[in-house]
């Protein structure tokens, strides 16, 4: 049995940060319904590419597909009929469309109290920019990522992943999780928010604690940690690896590895503030001694040493790493049309119940019959729903 096989989830997001989290939630056993509008009534229709493409794939694995015009009566009086019986509704709706279409919280609320409303937006539910429509991008920039990224004086640079649709997703999903587990308790629902722009702030964390705590904005700092050193992108004589040293005992450490031992107690070196104030001075003494060997060999010294570092891969090689491979955080599917492929599993493993990939993305609908006849539809009944545009 998986871990969330007792719970039946109604997905009724759009592009990336709601699609992450049900991903999250479907993976895991739930049985999450995803609710799409019939052929051409959906505006962000193809937003992710081809719907066998690979961004598709990856989003809607484990999940089932019926469609469902919520703006026509008899949709929203299915929709309804399938709250009764769900534990979390999912969207990510700009926040006055669920109120008109009449699926806000009260509305669910209305139908099921132990219904938990998952919401994701751009910018919140309420406040001066709740109606503005919220991609990754923007929610980088105004974040704060895009200003501590690349190098220093370079400009705003934007990191190579939607890192605020996907933590808006796993922040819904955890949100989720904490309610189910409230209820449990109390036996009512609550109404779960989150942000692109509210995970964006908090993956900054430390940075955003910088200014927070001791009120100091902190800028680019290219490859270099920013309040550590050595710790960054060092070149080798083949190419380049992550140098990671984070604390005095594995400065020390690392100037044994160098043969630079006269440099791990010297007061100009020996403690992080001392490195910081010098850090143009250590990576001048460093990078010219790394050009001595390749990366392989580097690593397999520093290694040897206790010393944290790490090799830089293109994505064909992240999958090729012996440790990668170990994890199998690679998931291979069976796809109808494309063949087994293979998708980005979770990164949490559960010992008794881990979670499982169920199927592919499936075709607009597939499982509309199975899931209206659950309500006691006849295929008459259904046949009568699609010539109406209901489904």
């Amino acid at each position: 049995m998986s871990a969330l096989s007792h719970l039946r989830v109604l997905d009724l997001t759009r592009v990336r940060a709601g699609p992450v989290c049900c991903r999250v939630l479907a993976d895991y056993g739930a049985d999450v319904i995803r609710i799409e509008a019939p052929e051409g009534l959906d505006a962000n229709a193809g937003i992710t590419g081809a719907r066998d493409g690979y961004d598709n794939q990856n989003l809607h694995r484990s999940k089932r597909f019926l469609t469902l015009n919520l703006k026509h009566p008899e949709g929203l009086a299915l929709f309804r009929r399938l709250v009764e019986t769900a534990d979390i509704v999912v969207e990510n709706f700009r926040p006055d469309v669920k109120d008109r279409l009449g699926i806000g919280y009260d509305a669910l609320r209305a139908i099921n109290p132990r219904i938990i409303l998952v919401s994701i937006s751009g910018f919140g539910q309420d406040g001066p920019y709740a109606k503005r429509p919220g991609f990754d991008q923007i929610a980088q920039g105004m974040g704060g990522l895009m200003a501590v990224t690349g190098l220093p004086g370079q400009g705003p640079v934007r990191a190579g992943a939607a890192v605020a649709d996907v933590a808006a997703g796993l922040y819904g999903a955890i949100g989720a999780l904490a309610a189910l587990a409230e209820r449990e308790r109390s036996g009512e629902g609550q109404w779960v928010q989150t942000s692109l722009l509210e995970a964006q702030i908090g993956l900054l964390d430390f940075q955003a604690a910088r200014y927070l705590v001791d009120g100091v904005a902190p800028g680019q700092a290219g490859n270099d940690h920013p309040v550590s050193t050595p710790m960054g992108v060092v070149e080798t004589a083949d190419g380049h690896i992550n140098l990671g040293v984070g604390g005095d005992g594995q400065w020390r450490s690392l100037c044994q590895a160098l043969d630079l031992g006269h440099l791990a107690t010297h007061p100009d070196f020996a403690t992080t503030e001392a490195r910081l104030a010098r850090r143009a001075e250590v990576w001048a003494i460093l990078r010219p001694i790394f050009k001595r060997h390749g990366s392989a060999e580097w690593l397999e010294r520093l290694e040897r040493a206790h010393v944290p570092a790490g090799p830089i891969y293109p994505m064909d090689e992240v999958f090729a790493d012996p440790q990668v491979e170990h994890l199998g955080i690679a998931k291979a599917v069976e796809h109808p049309t494309r063949g087994r492929i293979r998708v980005v599993g979770q990164p949490v493993t559960l010992t008794r119940t881990p979670p499982t990939i169920k199927n592919p993305i499936r075709e607009p609908g597939a499982d509309t019959d199975a899931i209206l006849g659950d309500l006691g539809l006849d295929a008459a009944a259904i046949a009568g729903l699609r010539e109406a545009g209901v489904v």
